[in-house]
């Protein structure tokens, strides 16, 4: 039988996945979208299973979500999640997070992903996936009214503001540096004085290049004019040769609470 070309997924906001605040932390709800994309992609033949078995994986390029509000405590929300485009390399993947009781619409979120032969790690042509099988489920019809993804620009010049170690919980299933990973740590920059007066309103981030287990990574940020924006690059650091490699790019967008 056919699948519906848009997903839809229902979530819980548990306590032990809210911040101080009682709402949902960002990167818990980072997760079950990636998951909602997960299930509706496994679904529907062009899942991580049978990529897999191909010696294939996706890859997430971009992400940015844009929140009106943060699921607070115990709300049951569901994540619609659809297919807004493919192209031979990439495709552009939507999110749409409501409240299952009053539907409200807390927010959305849109993706760019990208399809590598885990051999080669090299990119991979998605259309030859299951005699293309993804472009049965293209949905241009669905909105998503938040902007796409900008060209996040962080000054050569940025103050370095934290240095990590990828550890064990920042490694995902393929071996690398947990996709959410990055936007838990860019927005651990921030006190949780500044969080008590500012929400997050969006966040973007743009994977650049890998990193592993054992990997040093240093953070530099960057405030906008607006005291309310700010840019953050990651990057890997050999300390034997001082030599870095950036691995993302990030913009957070804070509201007055």
């Amino acid at each position: 039988m056919e699948k519906d070309k848009v997903g839809c997924y229902e979530f819980m906001a548990e306590p032990f996945h809210c911040d101080f605040s009682k709402r949902l932390f960002m990167g818990h709800l980072g997760n079950h979208l990636l998951n909602a994309a997960d299930f509706h992609s496994q679904h529907r033949g062009f899942g991580m299973s049978y990529l897999n078995s191909i010696h294939k994986t996706w890859v997430l390029s971009r992400l940015a979500i844009e929140m009106e509000e943060m699921p607070p405590m115990y709300a049951r929300f569901q994540v619609e999640t659809w297919v807004e485009s493919a192209m031979r390399f990439f495709t552009n993947r939507n999110f749409q997070v409501q409240d299952v009781e009053t539907g409200k619409i807390y927010g959305y979120g849109r993706s760019i992903w990208a399809m590598i032969d885990t051999d080669t790690r090299q990119p991979a042509n998605l259309l030859d996936i299951n005699e293309g099988a993804l472009l049965n489920y293209v949905e241009k019809g669905k909105p998503c009214p938040i902007a796409k993804s900008s060209r996040v620009n962080v000054p050569e010049d940025a103050e370095l503001v934290g240095t990590i170690v990828a550890k064990y919980n920042d490694v995902d299933i393929n071996g690398h540096f947990n996709s959410v990973k990055y936007i838990e740590h860019v927005l651990d920059l921030f006190s949780i004085d500044w969080y008590a007066e500012h929400a997050i309103h969006r966040v973007e981030i743009a994977y650049v290049a890998e990193a592993h287990c054992g990997d040093t990574i240093r953070l530099y940020r960057e405030w906008a004019d607006d005291g309310l924006t700010c840019t953050v690059k990651m990057a890997k650091w050999d300390p034997a040769t001082g030599e870095e490699v950036e691995i993302c790019r990030s913009l957070v967008n804070f509201v007055k609470d």
